[in-house]
Parts: C-alpha cells; structure tokens; sequence
C-alpha cells in the first residue's frame, strides 16, 4: 500500500474538536503514515500526540499555523519541521494568545454595535486550552440560537469581508516566516486560494516563503495546476492536506483527503539544505 500524509490537522488546543489523543486514533484508523498537527498559534498539541502514537507506526511532524495581517485581510503561514520548544517561539506564542483573546473582545464589541448579544464567557468556554478564534465565536453564535450554523455566522457576521469582521493581528507575514525559519522551520502558504491577489504571493516569496499547500481540498483541479506550476518555477516544495477540524467542519474529515509521502520526504530535505546540511 502506497504511504500517504495528511499535513494540515487541527485539535481543540486551537479550533478543531479532537483531541490528540483522539486524532492519533483517527490517523491511525485512516491508515495515514504521517500527519501533521498544524494548529493556529499554538504547539501544544505536538507533545500529548507524540506520547499517544509512541511504537504505534505514526509518524508525526511538528507543524503550526501562524496568523499574519496583510493590508486587514488574514494570511496563513504553515510552519513545518520547526523546533516546537524552542523558547523564543513560546514567548512569541504567548503574545499571540494574548492578541487572540483581545481580538475575540473586539469581534463582540462590534457584534454588540450590530445588535448581536454574545458574551466573551461564551465563546472562551469552547476553547478552554489553547488559543481562541472566529470558529470559537461561531460556535458561541449557534449555540445561543443567533445563527443555525457556524457557516452562517462566518458569511453573516464574522467572515473576512462581513461586519463583524476585525483582523486584531499584529504579526505580519515576513515576522512570521522569520519566526519559522528562526525555530528551524520550513514557511509553507496555507491554502493560497484565498489570497485576495495574485501578487500577493510574488511578495511572500520575496519575504522567503519556501511553500505552497497546493493540495487543498477546496482547490479546484485548475488552482492546483496553476500552484504546481508556480511552485516549480519558484523553486518552492508543495505541500497539502484536509484542513480537518473534526465535527467543527464536518466536510473535511481526516482519511478523506491525503498526498503522497514522498512530499514529506521533499520537505525534510528541504529542511536538510535549508539547515546547510
């Protein structure tokens, strides 16, 4: 049976609803032989996986997904093979944390402007470890009866072009590629197809982004093409996966969506000439 990877998971230490623990087992049941645990700002997952998958024939690679403000619209940054305690990155993801919970402060505020009752208490009780996000505040929304959907509330009230919308994040693209590569990442563009212009991406590359999640569920055939093609004439490895966030995103669950391990064998070579080895 050919290797297979999924290098794009969330738990509930940031916006996704397994645990680890639980996401090991999901692998494992799936068949994967590798994944990667890519929450947003935060590490803390890595260690409680790597204790669950111990001789259990899953290989995990330490990933992140940074959030970064271009021009007020959100960019992603996947970290992968990064250094997940080193101590500089720690004390830059508890700043992130920070502004996270403030963000989240502002996003009601503005709900409340808009006659929308939604109490930060609400929305903190979905993210009791980790970091908090918008899926927090949806979440929040259907369970108070506001929305009958956490897709609703994204393209009613919270979405990246709604009002609601605040982006509250400090860090720009070029910190958050220096931040990856500091901790001995490889920077991979999270899933570029939302990147509000093309030329956008000319100026990551310019900034060192070494990436592209070309295989991404919500790709259509064409953008896949045209990111392989990008990608090759960049000199940039491809990466991919499902974007599970389990039963918060039910339409991409982990197992159906998967790239061949011969990309993370790319990407550790990657790492290998980007450490000079």
């Amino acid at each position: 049976m050919m290797r297979t990877a999924d290098l794009h998971l969330h738990t509930c230490f940031s916006d996704g609803t397994y645990t680890p623990e639980e996401l090991v087992e999901e692998a494992i049941r799936n068949d994967l032989s590798c994944i990667a645990i890519a929450d947003h700002d935060t590490v803390e997952a890595i260690e409680p996986a790597l204790v669950a998958v111990k001789s259990r024939g899953l290989e995990i690679i330490s990933a992140i997904e940074l959030t970064a403000d271009y021009g007020g619209s959100e960019i992603h940054i996947l970290g992968y093979l990064l250094d997940h305690k080193n101590k500089f990155l720690q004390e830059r993801l508890s700043c992130f944390k920070l502004d996270r919970a403030e963000r989240v402060e502002k996003i009601i505020s503005k709900l409340r402007d808009s006659g929308v009752i939604l109490e930060a208490e609400d929305v903190f009780n979905f993210s009791q470890v980790g970091t908090v996000g918008r899926l927090h505040i949806a979440q929040a929304m259907v369970r108070r009866g506001i929305v009958n959907s956490t897709q609703e509330a994204f393209q009613r009230y919270i979405g990246d072009k709604s009002p609601a919308y605040i982006s509250g994040f400090r860090s720009s693209p070029q910190e958050a590629i220096a931040l990856i590569r500091k901790t001995g990442g490889i920077s991979v563009l999270a899933h570029p197809y939302t990147l509000s212009r093309d030329e956008v991406l000319t100026q990551l590359v310019e900034w060192g982004l070494q990436g592209l999640e070309a295989y991404y569920p919500e790709h259509s055939q064409s953008q896949v093409n045209f990111y392989l093609r990008y990608a090759q004439e960049h000199n940039l490895i491809v990466t991919g996966g499902s974007d599970c966030h389990g039963n918060a995103k039910p339409a991409a669950r982990i197992g159906t969506f998967r790239i061949p391990y011969a990309l993370v064998e790319k990407l550790k070579e990657s790492k290998r000439l980007s450490n000079g080895e």
